[in-house]
């Protein structure tokens, strides 16, 4: 049999930091909460605040790139005849 050591310490100190951080994580997240209920409980949307925290993290290419696609999508549907209308047609 081949004699292996494992560093078990290591291990121990790797699984115990993840445990760590998932502890963190939890309390972060429920801190996000409790800010998304302040906002909520002042009169602001939520879904607004999420959707402008989710722009942010994009770089303005992406942004501009997001914003003009979404215009030629809306202006498509707009100058499209309904579905009912082409048929009859």
């Amino acid at each position: 049999m081949t004699d292996i050591t494992i560093p078990g310490g290591k291990i121990r100190s790797f699984v115990e930091r993840i445990e760590n951080l998932d502890t963190e994580l939890l309390e972060l997240n429920e801190q996000k909460k409790e800010v998304f209920s302040e906002a909520k409980a002042e009169g602001f949307d939520v879904k607004i605040l999420k959707e402008i925290i989710k722009l942010r993290k994009q770089d303005q290419d992406e942004r501009d790139e997001r914003e003009t696609l979404l215009d030629l999508y809306m202006r498509a549907m707009d100058t499209a005849q309904p579905e009912g209308a082409a048929k009859a047609a």
